[in-house]
């Protein structure tokens, strides 16, 4: 029996819309599908809030802002004043945020660094008591460390006349920190700008002192050329502008001291508690990133004489970094967002005067929204930084 010729004929084309047999094309019908029930649930909440805003006779909007504030601030970098607008009392708010936030996370890193540091010494007591510290602070509740922070600043020091006396001209009492600052003159923005062109002057000379390594093998100073950049610049400018010395000391008159420039001891409070919390949190990071880089790369750099100073500092540290940084930016951003319990103890960041706006005009959605519109930008700005310095010193494979 003869076999069946095969057929010639062509195959047919799978049923269905060419289209949908696209995974492309599939994609993008998921996504825009998604998208747009995320955006019809949106309009929904929306529409369904401002209905029931109506029907309670509650104001909505953001037209509120440019009204009188009316409640006074106890600190804050800009002038404000009970009589100025609440957008102004908002800035106030914000900067006292940015103030706390960004001086702990200078101060943090550095406490981080040597705890986590001190955790590997050789020394035992060294590095028994870095352990204490780091479980003890660690493993308590940051809202109970404050009230311990608070509690302990505003029973032990004194009060008035009878101030503590720090390096002569620094006062510390149950106000807060007493210090000089100078007198403000016309030369001083200018020095400011100096200080920024030096800064972008030092990040230049580092890139290039790197190049130059790269490609000669010569090892060309940074650190003092960095410094007379950044110190330098400023002080040239200085001096061309009259070398300016008057000092705003801070005086005690009556009841009160008057002059220089004030801290209030719940901003120290606060700076105290976010530090200490998380700067154990860091020297955890730290110590584990250190302990990544392999003990041969120790044992390598001792071999060729270098003291264990140079080791830590330019081998260690430097391919510690890598796995430091994606956890280290948690950290910065948990301190940040972790200031907002500076209402706690009274501290007048942007909750604080979010929550004092809500309380007079009762739009609490509108002031939500300001502060979860601040905290994510500062957030995302973070980690923007955090995410760029971390590809800079990531490892780069050929």
């Amino acid at each position: 029996m003869a076999e069946p010729t095969p057929s010639l004929a062509p195959a047919r084309p799978p049923t269905g819309p060419r289209v949908w047999n696209n995974p492309r094309a599939r994609a993008i019908i998921y996504q825009v599908l998604v998208l747009g029930g995320v955006i019809g649930a949106a309009a929904y909440l929306i529409d369904n809030t401002l209905t029931n805003l109506a029907e309670r006779s509650i104001r909505s909007g953001f037209s509120f802002i440019w009204h009188e504030a009316g409640f006074a601030i106890s600190e804050a970098l800009i002038d404000y004043q009970p009589n100025h607008s609440y957008v102004r009392a908002f800035i106030a708010g914000l900067l006292n945020t940015l103030k706390v936030g960004l001086l702990g996370i200078v101060l943090v890193t550095i406490l981080g660094i040597i705890i986590g540091i001190a955790r590997l010494s050789t020394n035992w007591l060294v590095a028994r008591l870095a352990s204490v510290y780091v479980e003890t602070f660690r493993n308590v509740p940051l809202l109970l460390q404050l009230y311990l922070w608070y509690s302990l600043l505003t029973e032990m020091l004194p009060g008035g006349r009878d101030a503590l006396s720090l390096f002569t001209a620094f006062y510390l009492n149950k106000s807060g920190l007493m210090y000089p600052v100078p007198v403000y003159d016309g030369i001083h923005p200018f020095m400011i700008v100096a200080f920024l062109i030096g800064c972008v002057g030092a990040y230049a000379w580092g890139r290039y002192a790197t190049r130059r390594h790269e490609a000669t093998g010569v090892p060309t100073p940074r650190f003092w050329p960095s410094v007379g950049f950044v110190l330098g610049l400023p002080l040239v400018v200085w001096l061309i502008g009259g070398a300016p010395t008057a000092i705003d000391v801070p005086q005690m008159e009556r009841f009160r001291f008057v002059g220089g420039w004030h801290v209030s001891i719940e901003f120290i409070a606060l700076l105290l508690g976010l530090v200490v919390y998380t700067g154990a949190f860091v020297a955890e990071t730290v110590r584990a990133g250190i302990l990544s880089v392999s003990r041969g790369q120790t044992e390598a750099a001792l071999s060729l004489g270098l003291r264990r100073g140079l080791v830590l500092r330019l081998v260690l540290l430097p391919q510690a970094l890598r796995v430091i940084m994606p956890p280290l930016t948690s950290q910065y951003l948990n301190l940040m967002k972790n200031s907002s319990l500076a209402v706690a103890i009274g501290y007048p960041d942007l909750v604080a005067v979010a929550n004092t706006t809500l309380n007079q005009t009762g739009q609490a959605i509108e002031a939500i929204a300001v502060i979860m519109a601040v905290y994510l930008t500062i957030s995302l700005a973070i980690s923007g930084f955090m995410n760029w310095y971390n590809k800079r010193v990531a490892l780069v494979e050929r």
